[in-house]
């Protein structure tokens, strides 16, 4: 195997982690039943005295938000017959840096799958190298679940809220995070325990993502060794 393959394969393993979390991250910002049901357990409709039918508006609209290219969000709200602009100035401006993460995490799940794909066909092409490609998906799916059991553990030991204040004070260059829950709407319709129910969903979809994928991939070698070590490939 040359350098060249090596960097390449290498790439491939070391891709899969990225690949996985940024999916689940995507597939999260994009869920409507993920945004209902922190609604709903975290009771927002009393806390912002807005009914349901409102509330799905705010979801869908941020959802839409975070798929458009507009660069600055307005979501208009009703309640006890009044319509009002949901939130202020600083939210706006905090969403808009939020979009920009949620852009960057969708280029890199676009990335990386593309590079991920075209490393599988071509390897897959070539028979001869169908079960290092096995052996790739099974080490890059072996650092995904080690990633999120470490992320996991972190969590519990180090305590979630402070590892969330700290990835803020990382992913942004300003305060406007700095939010206050008694009067600004961002914080009312999604408070700590939502990003902590988050959290916990991203890391049991990933896992049994990579954990689903990892078996097949580990089957399939088991499959290749019955036919003999002098086999070059198996189908």
């Amino acid at each position: 195997m040359s350098i060249l393959e090596k960097i390449a394969r290498w790439f491939f393993i070391c891709s899969l982690p990225a690949l996985i979390i940024s999916a689940t991250v995507h597939f999260e910002f994009n869920s409507l039943r993920l945004y209902q049901n922190g609604f709903e357990k975290y009771n927002v409709g009393e806390v912002t005295g807005l009914d349901d039918q409102e509330l799905e508006k705010v979801a869908r609209g941020l959802i839409s938000y975070f798929n458009s290219s507009d660069e600055l969000i307005s979501i208009n709200v009703s309640r006890d017959g009044e319509s009002f602009e949901l939130f202020n100035q600083r939210e706006i401006n905090h969403l808009k840096d939020v979009k920009g993460l949620v852009r960057l995490n969708s280029y890199l799940f676009i990335g990386m799958a593309v590079y991920a794909g075209i490393y599988a066909g071509i390897s897959w092409h070539r028979k001869r190298n169908r079960r290092l490609l096995a052996r790739s998906l099974v080490i890059g799916l072996a650092i995904t679940l080690g990633i999120i059991v470490a992320l996991g553990a972190g969590s519990m030991l180090l305590d979630f809220n402070r590892l969330f204040t700290q990835f803020h004070f990382i992913a942004f260059t300003n305060d406007l995070w700095m939010l206050d829950p008694s009067r600004d709407y961002l914080i009312m319709l999604f408070p700590q325990g939502f990003w902590f129910d988050a959290a916990l969903l991203l890391g049991k979809i990933a896992a049994g993502a990579a954990a689903g994928l990892m078996a097949g991939g580990i089957l399939y070698l088991k499959k290749c060794k019955k036919s003999g070590p002098d086999t070059a490939s198996c189908d």
